[in-house]
């Protein structure tokens, strides 16, 4: 495996460096590469014909997927510009093509130079420029899915790499965000949830100044998101490492395919909102360019697996001696789960009779006993809600799960509009710890109100009437999973409350926080969202559970960011907010005078006149000013949380947080 990282600093020198040489050398040094032609072996085209200038004639293989045309160079050399014309009346199969190099005839080691963007013009050459700093003795295009590759003309340009050139100092990206390129072993195609596949992989991020390279194994993964044409993917390298700088250093991660949520982000926006509710850990993702044998894939989500392992779901290990307790106590990682039966270690639950999923101890090693145990354990969890004193923190169900991650488990998917909430739930049980801790929350591709079973979460009947989502009678649920947490849901309105107003005044939950970050996520991705939709063109296309389709990813965007503003409208008036919960100050008495505040306005009473008041928002913005005249003074408050500063004649100066709806 083979992990390269550039600092910030040093790639910014590089890149302004680089921008210039990169001009001299195509200005002077830089020509037009000439080497051995070579193609994928199953074409009767001639590949001279993508190379003699002439418009007329073209190469196109036998198959029509997964073939190429490329050169050998014999010595590794820069690439820094690439040419390109499509055979005539086929310039939508250039759609899309990669140019990738590569050091290894088979191509194993190879990676990106760039992407066609849309369809070329016919009868010229259009080009595209390369920023790469690693020289390669192999380059190629590789055809888009399905097109016969259909290509008239290629050009390569650069120059032959003196001694100690190449580096891995800045290497090419398709658009601003990372890229996974993905090399099966012998081209073969993932076609299966249980088989691996061997390969090879390369993760390019931080702007083409960090890269890692891993052999892998590769297959597919998913219930319904498998059926999608767009795929899903388990990799597991060959290494552990930390790819995207993300927190877990392992060697298993997913790639989850968002193709029913067009927004591309929902799953991001719900672990975002889980984070900031404070729960105990929360898958980590980033979106990327998914390149699988040399053929691009579209936009994913770059994702922590979620499993038992250190900076994931963290509990004790079987056969780990060093954590303390019985070892039969745990750990135990569980989900109760509408999938269960095809599960290699599932059972029913011997009191709701809810399906379950042992996800660890892995199938491999999990002993008779242990399932005994987590059968029997569960089954008293069960029994204590069941039973009539079932509140009691001695003998009911606070005795044996972590109360406080239910119900942020439980307000991350109302806030998100979940409807399959409690169709699969995540469940540990640590060694030694008589509770199950709830998490982590997983799988918002139709949250956000992005469901036609649910919609509209913000404007029907339960919604008016203040009622639940999950409680409506129109979400998702495992078997029998809806009378467990029935009983749960109804007796933590309190708990509720106050997990609410800490996430929201001392954990930064705002609108304004998630709508920025869905801001910072569409931007970023403005780029790849566009290749990813002309590789599946379904932007007004209403597909698995879409109520609507809008034609476009902006408007897909301001729909999700108009429901985050209602939505925490509602969940502000249902669940409520106690600022005895935070470490806001609401109403406060001190010696000078009396703040009190109320829905959009604060009175200040018994300040000095002549006091002078200062209000700033949290962004630190000044939102109003003006000067005590009167025992009593009301000033506007914006909603949120609010400073107000009070400066007295006499050079005291006194500050106030408050908040206001």
């Amino acid at each position: 495996m083979k992990v390269t990282k550039r600092s910030v600093f040093a790639k910014r020198i590089f890149t302004i460096c680089s921008v210039l040489c990169l001009c001299a050398n195509i200005c002077l040094a830089d020509g037009l590469l000439s080497g051995t032609y070579i193609s994928s072996p199953t074409s009767s085209s001639d590949p001279a014909y993508a190379f003699d200038n002439d418009f007329s004639t073209f190469f196109a293989s036998d198959e029509r997927s997964n073939t190429w045309i490329g050169l050998d160079l014999g010595t590794p050399h820069i690439i820094s510009r690439l040419g390109f014309s499509p055979r005539q009346g086929y310039a939508n199969r250039m759609k899309l093509g990669i140019f990738e190099g590569a050091n290894n005839e088979d191509f194993s080691d190879a990676i990106p130079l760039s992407i066609i963007p849309s369809a070329p013009s016919e009868g010229r050459n259009s080009y595209l420029r390369v920023d790469c700093s690693r020289a390669f003795r192999y380059v190629r295009y590789v055809g888009p899915n399905d097109c016969r590759c259909n290509v008239s003309e290629l050009l390569f340009y650069g120059h032959k790499a003196k001694d100690g050139e190449s580096n891995d100092t800045h290497l090419s990206t398709l658009t601003s965000i990372p890229v996974v390129s993905i090399r099966t072993e012998g081209g073969k195609e993932v076609t299966s949830r249980h088989t691996w596949i061997n390969g090879n992989v390369t993760i390019i991020w931080n702007d083409g100044a960090s890269i890692l390279e891993d052999s892998l194994r590769i297959r597919g993964r998913g219930n319904a998101s498998w059926s999608f044409p767009k795929k899903p993917y388990r990799i597991k390298l060959n290494h552990k490492a930390r790819p995207l700088d993300l927190r877990a250093k392992t060697n298993d991660w997913t790639l989850i395919n968002n193709y029913g949520d067009k927004t591309l982000m929902r799953n991001l926006i719900a672990f975002n909102i889980a984070e900031r509710l404070g729960m105990k850990w929360t898958p980590q993702g980033r979106l990327v360019d998914v390149i699988v044998n040399g053929e691009y894939q579209g936009t994913y989500q770059f994702c922590d697996q979620v499993e038992v392992q250190k900076k994931r779901v963290d509990v004790a290990k079987v056969g780990n001696e060093d954590v303390p307790g019985d070892p039969l106590t745990g750990g135990y990682f569980i989900e109760l789960d509408a999938y269960s039966s095809g599960e290699p270690v599932n059972f029913t639950s011997s009191v709701y009779g809810m399906p379950v999923t042992v996800k660890y101890p892995d199938e491999d090693e999990i002993t008779t006993e242990q399932l005994d145990y987590i059968k029997s354990y569960l089954a008293k969890l069960e029994n204590a809600v069941k039973s009539k004193d079932y509140t009691n923190e001695e003998t009911g169900y606070p005795a044996f799960m972590d109360v406080h991650s239910f119900v942020q488990h439980f307000l991350t998917g109302e806030l998100a509009g979940n409807t399959d909430t409690y169709y699969s739930v995540y469940m540990s049980k640590e060694r030694g710890d008589s509770r199950f801790v709830f998490g982590p929350v997983w799988d918002f591709d139709i949250a956000f109100d992005n469901d036609n079973r649910t919609h509209s979460i913000l404007s029907r009947n339960y919604a008016q009437y203040k009622q639940f989502l999950c409680l409506s009678g129109s979400a998702s649920y495992a078997a029998n999973v809806y009378n467990f947490v029935l009983r749960i849901i109804n007796t933590t309105a309190e708990l509720r409350t106050e997990e609410w107003s800490r996430a929201r005044y001392d954990r930064g939950l705002t609108p304004d926080t998630i709508i920025a970050y869905i801001d910072s996520l569409a931007s970023v991705a403005n780029k790849s969202q566009q290749l990813n939709f002309t590789r599946w063109p379904i932007l007004n296309t209403m597909l698995h559970q879409n109520f609507q389709a809008l034609g476009s990813y902006a408007k897909e965007v301001d729909y999700l960011k108009k429901y985050i503003n209602n939505r925490f409208a509602w969940m502000d008036s249902k669940v409520g907010i106690d600022m005895q919960y935070t470490g806001m100050e609401p109403e406060r008495v001190v010696p000078q005078g009396t703040i009190l505040t109320a829905p959009g306005m604060a009175r200040l009473e018994g300040f000095p006149e002549g006091s002078l008041v200062d209000i700033h928002d949290v962004t630190g913005r000044m939102t109003f000013s003006t000067s005590v005249t009167d025992f009593a003074t009301d000033v506007p408050l914006t909603p949120g949380v609010s400073v107000i500063t009070v400066r007295q004649p006499d050079g005291t100066v006194s500050s106030y947080k408050v908040s206001s709806r």
